[in-house]
């Protein structure tokens, strides 16, 4: 009899400690959040010319690190220098005119105070000078103009970043305004972490996190929540945003209804010490601990 009710004992013991800590857990999965659904994202920076021409240089490679200005590539520019040759005499040409037209209206000023030449000849000599001022104005322009498009020749990194997809050689005939490779903003990283609705009263803004990445299990980095996103894209057809600009995330299993998962953008702190990449797969586990936003600092200070 004592056995048997020993047993029992034991038995409720265990049912309790396992209920106990099945209750803990899910209420710290709920109160501290986690999510393994996580991606690194970073700002791209599609580089395309901006004049038309055959590439005669390349001064990067695939995946190349480049800090801003570091030059990427050169289009022939041997058009463009005559362009600005053409255009440096056009305007000599409306200078000279411009000259000789102000001499005319000097002259005609002096005949007509003088009475000798009529009214029109001297308003004809004032259009005729005001017509060469503008013409002077539009060649310089059109010089100005030339000058940039020979400076476009020369392609240069627009941030610091590491040079992707870059599949071009030496004669390729390139487009202006169409992108030839794409730029990853290196100041830019960032992480999203997808969350339910059920644990996003748990999260906000400046709240800490943990960040680890596939592959990198031992060796954490910390981040900040800097905003909780406002909107997915509805897939069944009934949401308004038809240009497909909202984020899109998917459920799990189709034939549940499941709490629907939001972004949230976090802020990776410090230097990460593993190398980030976009789409790379991380978990995120929130902290406690709330950094102030910059404002609610003045704001505190005396």
């Amino acid at each position: 009899m004592k056995v048997r009710l020993l047993n029992y004992l034991i038995t409720f013991v265990i049912i309790a400690l396992a209920v106990w800590a099945a209750v803990s857990l899910y209420s710290n999965y709920i109160q501290n959040p986690w999510t393994r659904d996580g991606q690194v994202r970073a700002n791209v920076v599609g580089i395309a010319p901006r004049v038309s021409g055959p590439i005669i240089r390349v001064e990067v490679h695939d995946n190349q690190q480049v800090k801003i200005g570091d030059p990427l590539f050169e289009i022939d520019p041997s058009d463009f220098k005559a362009q600005v040759d053409v255009s440096v005499g056009q305007v000599q040409n409306a200078e000279a005119n411009f000259k000789q037209r102000q001499q005319d209206l000097e002259r005609q000023t002096d005949l007509y105070q003088k009475h000798v030449s009529a009214q029109q000849d001297f308003q004809n000599a004032q259009d005729a000078y005001y017509a060469a001022q503008a013409q002077v104005v539009s060649a310089k322009a059109n010089l100005e103009l030339a000058q940039l498009n020979l400076s476009y020749t020369k392609v240069v990194a627009p941030v610091d970043g590491y040079v992707t997809n870059w599949n071009t050689s030496v004669g390729t005939y390139v487009t202006a305004g169409k992108e030839l490779l794409a730029l990853v903003d290196t100041d830019s990283f960032w992480v999203a972490a997808y969350f339910k609705e059920t644990q996003l009263p748990h999260i906000q803004i400046g709240q800490k996190a943990t960040i680890t990445s596939i592959g990198y299990e031992n060796k954490p980095y910390e981040g900040v929540v800097r905003s909780i996103g406002w909107g997915i894209y509805v897939q069944d057809g009934s949401g308004s945003d038809s240009t497909g600009l909202l984020p899109s995330v998917s459920q799990t299993i189709d034939w549940v209804r499941l709490p629907q998962r939001f972004p949230v953008r976090l802020h990776v702190t410090g230097k990460p010490p593993v190398p980030l990449r976009i789409g790379q797969t991380v978990s995120v586990a929130m902290l406690p601990e709330v950094v102030p936003a910059e404002g609610e600092k003045e704001k505190a200070a005396p």
